[in-house]
């Protein structure tokens, strides 16, 4: 079971990264796969460049906190991060987002970011 908690938190944190990366450097995609995209004639370009900070700066602090502080510490970090897709999952749905996009991708998220908690508490 170590494996697998381990192995889920580390996918998760790059995952993050990866997230963070696209919204810094193809933020309009990014933000149509988020489920609210990006206006063409507004300037949303702060607000996406900040979600991609946000983004790779969580999975840098989960990867950092996996490798030098432990499980049990990567297990309390994934349990309150698992708020940040539980308030995207509502952002969506404030929006005008698809539901499928809002359960499917944000709160399916928050579940799985809740089982990898989980996982880390019990090893």
């Amino acid at each position: 079971m170590t494996v697998t908690a381990i192995t889920l938190a580390v996918v998760l944190d790059l995952f993050c990264v990866f997230l963070g990366y696209r919204f810094l450097f193809q933020p309009v995609p990014a933000a149509a796969g988020y489920g609210v995209p990006a206006r063409a004639d507004g300037d949303a370009g702060a607000y996406l460049t900040v979600k991609g900070l946000r983004d790779g700066t969580l999975g840098v602090i989960g990867l950092a906190l996996l490798a030098f502080a432990g499980t049990g510490a990567e297990a309390w970090f994934m349990l309150c991060v698992a708020l940040v897709p539980l308030g995207d999952t509502l952002i969506v749905l404030r929006h005008g987002g698809a539901k499928a996009v809002a359960f499917g991708i944000h709160f399916a998220t928050a579940l799985v970011v809740l089982i990898s908690a989980g996982l880390l508490f019990a090893v």
